[in-house]
C-alpha cells in the first residue's frame, strides 16, 4: 500500500504524461535513511563501475574481513591495503576507500552531522576527498541519507532510460544533459523518486 509520501510523489509525477506509464508499472519507492554514513560511501566507491552482482560480491567479502560486521571508520583505516586489494579491488579503489575513511575521521564527522546539512553542503563536503565525485554522493544522497529531491543528471542509466522515454538525441552530451536538466525541473521536489523509475524502466528495457 502506497503511504501518504508515495500519494505525494505519485500523484505530482504523474503531471508529467511521458513519465505517467512507468509509475503505473513499478511498484511505489520507499525512501530510507541508512545508517554508517562512512560504510555507505566506500560501498558506493567499490560499486563504481561494476555490475550489480559483481558489486554485491565484493562489498560481500569486504564485510567478512570484519567478521560479517560493519565496521568503523578507524577499522577500515586499519585494514592492512593487502587485505582489501584481495578481495578484488583495485590499487586505486583501495586508496579511495582508505581516504574516504580518514577523511571522516580527521573532520569527525558522523551521520547526525550529515543529515543536519542541505544535499548541497554534503557534496561540497564530500567531493573533496580523492575518488568522491558529484555522483558518488548523489548516489549516497539517495540511498543513504535518504532525500528526494536528487537528480542524478551524470548517471548514466538515467540518461539512457530518458533518451527512449523523451526520445533525446543522445549525439551532443552538453545539449542532452541541459534538456534532462529542463525535464527534471518539472518533478521538483521529487527528482529522486523519478531517478528510481527511470533506472527501473531501463532495467526492464
Amino acid at each position: 500500500m502506497a503511504t501518504k509520501t508515495n500519494k505525494a510523489h505519485i500523484a505530482h509525477l504523474s503531471t508529467d504524461k511521458k513519465l505517467l506509464p512507468l509509475l503505473q508499472t513499478v511498484e511505489p519507492y520507499e525512501l530510507k535513511k541508512r545508517k554508517n554514513v562512512c560504510l555507505r560511501l566506500c560501498a558506493s566507491i567499490m560499486s563504481q563501475q561494476l555490475s550489480t552482482r559483481v558489486a554485491e560480491v565484493i562489498f560481500k567479502r569486504f564485510l567478512e574481513l570484519y567478521d560479517g560486521n560493519e565496521p568503523t571508520a578507524q577499522q577500515i583505516v586499519d585494514m592492512p591495503f593487502d587485505k582489501l586489494r584481495a578481495i578484488g579491488l583495485s590499487n586505486a579503489k583501495v586508496g579511495y576507500v582508505q581516504n574516504v575513511a580518514k577523511y571522516i575521521l580527521e573532520h569527525k564527522a558522523d551521520d547526525k552531522m550529515l543529515n543536519r546539512m542541505s544535499d548541497e553542503e554534503v557534496i561540497a563536503f564530500l567531493t573533496p576527498i580523492k575518488g568522491v565525485g558529484r555522483w558518488t554522493v548523489e548516489m549516497l544522497l539517495m540511498f543513504t541519507l535518504g532525500r528526494e529531491d536528487v537528480f542524478a543528471v551524470d548517471d548514466l542509466g538515467i540518461q539512457q532510460a530518458m533518451a527512449k522515454v523523451y526520445k533525446l538525441d543522445v549525439s551532443d552530451k552538453k545539449q542532452l544533459r541541459e534538456k534532462m536538466l529542463k525535464i527534471s525541473a518539472k518533478w521538483v521536489p521529487y527528482r529522486t523518486y523519478a531517478c528510481f523509475y527511470l533506472w527501473k524502466y531501463k532495467d526492464t528495457k
